[in-house]
């Protein structure tokens, strides 16, 4: 038995990795049971962690301290990359509302943090913790114990508060969700469709009979419109063509055109009458529409490409098709000459076959090079992320400098290059299956290591009446939030419930909740209000964490 031993208990390079791979395959095994159709996932890791710790296993400190590190910047990196596209859009008029309400949970859980922390006596770093896992934010609990070693303060006590209010904190949500339901049964069943209709691609056929219009080339039709379209086909005489900016519009003319939502009424004003047909619905057979021409979506998977606007490429003029949509991330982008292009782009072209073919090779299209992990920018990403946590700045009342750290750096970084990365032809892109797979491996051994360090002292904490404490503070800061800001803005604002819930589950990083929330409400509101706050909310969490420590402290 000397080699089990030797992979179990003796502090060895191989003993770490056996221990920290056991606890996260056994957490994420139990990870799958659900409960009342609720299920820890992930989460689960952190609690097998505390297990195998209070079992009396152990790894070397260092390699604790390394392993966990390594994991949380993985971690928030990786979720900073995939939030970074969408995250600058999250703040448009709908958005701004949502990310408003989320962040009066924030402020009101950190309120109550700061008041439990005065009329109770428990320790400012006992009550981050308790916050943390009231909050289920992991991050914001490893940017806290960050903060606590460049005090040179003992950053195990939060990871005790985090460990004992987590549970509540998962399923605290979701018992607000319910609660909210039974009070406000007819703002449950209402779906408010979202009003920014701005970015909402929208076809429409029309005849032209503006009498303003005729005679005149569709370049100089654009410059009289202050309204953003394309138009995919022309038909006259019977006979469809693809129109380039030279094509000149005459009376009778019908045309397929691609606008935004909001500026449907403004394109009946600018050709004439729109025809009734529906050309928004799913199941069209485009190339069923005429013998001519075909459609086809190309996917944009050379780098060369990454960066470049569409215009710049010139693929109208050069091989006479032309593009009519542009899909990223679930996302339908009208096809502007402004629009920078980027790889993973899905784009409609319309055209006949010999020129599609040829857009095909500029494009790419090589579907298994999307495949091929780009670790640069991760790595590259990941040294920035470093740098820019280790920065230090000043705020006033502080004595010393803050920094942003292992888990602000990476995400801001992250955040950064998958937002503008492209604009630098900087290849971001990772398909969804990598970055899950980044972010599950990071969080996975992160868990393990800070349920590890937790498990020591944990069932001792939880059976002393402050552990008692500790619980019933915990769920305070998970229900209480929720419920004031949910009953505000359904008695208040104008917000359907769906999307009132996803930002909910979003402004306290809660995933477990916000699959109740989609099993239990009709729609996609639920998951793109969550999208739409979660980034925000994430980064100011981790920022309040270390706040508190050094302004309070």
């Amino acid at each position: 038995m000397e080699w089990l031993n030797s992979i179990l208990v003796e502090h060895t390079v191989i003993q770490a990795v056996v221990v920290i791979a056991l606890i996260s395959a056994i957490g994420l095994l139990l990870g799958k049971i659900s409960v009342c159709g609720v299920s820890l996932g992930v989460t689960f890791v952190f609690f097998a962690g505390i297990a195998a710790g209070h079992l009396g296993f152990s790894i070397d400190s260092q390699m604790l301290n390394y392993a966990e590190s390594f994991g949380l910047i993985l971690f928030v990196y990786a979720l900073g990359l995939q939030v970074g596209p969408g995250f600058l859009g999250s703040f448009r008029k709908g958005g701004m509302t949502l990310n408003f309400l989320a962040m009066a949970v924030i402020l009101v859980g950190t309120i109550m943090t700061l008041v439990f922390h005065i009329l109770t006596g428990v320790s400012l770093p006992d009550m981050v913790g308790i916050l943390s896992g009231a909050v289920t934010n992991t991050p914001a609990l490893g940017a806290a114990q960050q903060t606590l070693k460049q005090m040179h303060i003992d950053a195990a006590d939060p990871a005790l508060g985090c460990a004992v209010t987590y549970p509540l904190g998962v399923v605290g949500v979701i018992l607000a969700v319910i609660v909210l339901r039974k009070m406000f049964p007819k703002k449950t069943k209402e779906v408010i469709v979202a009003d920014d209709k701005s970015k909402q691609t929208f076809i429409a056929g029309f005849e032209v009979c503006n009498p303003g219009i005729f005679g005149k080339s569709v370049k100089e039709v654009a410059r009289l419109a202050a309204h953003s379209f394309v138009i995919s086909r022309l038909w006259r005489e019977g006979k469809v063509t693809i129109p380039t900016s030279d094509t000149v519009l005459h009376q009778g003319d019908r045309l397929l055109v691609i606008t935004t939502e909001a500026d449907e009424e403004a394109m009946k004003i600018l050709f004439g009458e729109e025809e009734n047909i529906d050309w928004n619905k799913k199941d069209i057979d485009w190339n069923a529409i005429d013998s001519q021409l075909i459609s086809q979506q190309i996917v944009v998977t050379r780098a060369e490409i990454n960066g470049k606007k569409l215009g710049t490429l010139r693929l109208r003029n050069n091989y006479g098709i032309n593009i009519t949509r542009i899909y990223r991330a679930g996302v339908q982008l009208l096809a502007t000459p402004e629009l920078i292009l980027q790889l993973g782009d899905k784009l409609i072209v319309v055209g006949e076959a010999a020129a599609i073919s040829n857009v095909e090779r500029v494009l790419g299209n090589r579907l298994i090079s999307l495949k091929e992990p780009n670790l640069i920018a991760v790595f590259i990403g990941i040294v920035l992320g470093l740098a820019v946590g280790a920065i230090p700045f000043s705020i006033p009342g502080v004595e010393f400098p803050v920094q942003l750290g292992l888990a602000g750096g990476p995400i801001i970084v992250g955040i950064l290059m998958g937002a503008f990365g492209p604009r630098f032809h900087m290849v971001t892109y990772t398909t969804r299956s990598a970055n899950l797979m980044l972010r599950g491996l990071g969080l996975s051994i992160y868990l393990a290591c800070l349920g590890l360090d937790a498990g020591v002292h944990f069932f001792e904490t939880v059976f002393r009446p402050e552990g008692l404490l500790w619980i019933v503070l915990g769920f305070a800061i998970t229900i209480l939030p929720v419920m004031l800001v949910a009953i505000f803005a359904l008695k208040a604002m104008k917000i359907d419930f769906g999307s009132l819930a996803g930002m909910l589950c979003g402004s306290m990083a809660n995933p477990m909740a916000l699959n109740y929330v989609n099993a239990t409400v009709e729609g996609d509101n639920p998951a793109v209000s969550y999208a739409t706050v979660y980034p925000l909310c994430m980064f100011v969490r981790v920022i309040i964490a270390q706040l508190l420590l050094m302004l309070f402290l």
